[in-house]
Parts: C-alpha cells; sequence; structure tokens
C-alpha cells in the first residue's frame, strides 16, 4: 500500500501557517482543529517547516507564555522530512520510527499535497493486516 492511497481516501486538505505567523495563532490552529502538527509553508505552498504542539508544548514550558509572540520560524523544526505518494506505508513507518515524529508532510514537485500521521498509517496498516488473515483464513477453509 502507497502513501497516494492514504492521501486519496483521507483528502488532500492540509492546515498551513506562514513562518511569519505568530506561535499564538499556531497553538489556536492546532487546538481548534485538534490536530497534532502544523505545515509551514512559503507563499508557493513548499515545506520550509513543520510544528507540532510537543514544540509549542517545549517552549511554554521552559520560557514561558511570553515565547506565543514569537513567530513559528523561531520554534518549528526547520529540516523536515517529507514523503511522495509513491512510497509504501513501510517506508514512511520507518522514517517516523527512525526520526521519532508522528506527522510527515506528503510531496509532489516540491509542493505539499498532503500529510500522513502515525494514526493513518496505523489505521491503514491494521486494514492490511485484516484483509491478509480473512484472505489466509478464507484459503485454509477451501482446501
Amino acid at each position: 500500500m502507497t502513501v497516494r492511497s492514504i492521501i486519496n481516501a483521507k483528502g488532500q486538505d492540509v492546515l498551513t501557517i506562514m513562518p511569519d505567523a505568530p506561535l499564538r495563532e499556531a497553538a489556536r490552529l492546532l487546538a481548534e482543529n485538534r490536530i497534532g502538527a502544523i505545515v509551514v509553508v512559503d507563499g508557493s505552498r513548499r515545506v520550509v517547516g513543520i510544528l507540532s504542539e510537543r514544540d509549542v508544548v517545549r517552549v511554554v514550558g521552559l520560557d514561558g507564555p511570553e515565547r506565543l509572540e514569537d513567530t513559528v520560524d523561531t520554534v518549528m523544526t526547520h529540516k523536515v522530512v517529507t514523503c511522495d505518494g509513491s512510497e509504501t506505508v513501510h517506508q514512511v513507518m520507518e522514517k517516523m520510527t527512525a526520526g521519532r515524529f508522528r506527522h510527515i508532510p506528503v510531496v509532489t514537485a516540491g509542493r505539499l499535497v498532503g500529510i500522513i500521521s502515525i494514526g493513518d498509517v496505523v489505521k491503514h496498516r491494521v486494514a492490511e493486516m485484516e484483509r491478509e488473515s480473512h484472505a489466509m483464513r478464507e484459503y485454509i477453509m477451501s482446501t
């Protein structure tokens, strides 16, 4: 199963924010939309960073709530690991596990086209395992 199949099933809607937006605005968007990360893009929808709820909690916890007035680019992860639609779910799982992150932007021709969360990956992997299990039971019953 590929990333493209997950994006096709869940849709390509991705909440984004510009790097010069206040961190307070990013925190509001994360809370209102009940999401764990927001992709930071430039005017051409090129990924320039990612900001997770963990990033916000870390800086506010260490430096205090005044950090919410800083811009997103002062807190975001600048070196973003991305994937493309042709990658397999297993490849994306390996990237997430190795990098210890829960969200990965999907990029085509340098532009953001979706986002995959660990929840999306697990959901599709479980469905795949159930299909395989069902097929195996069918095979055993027919022999």
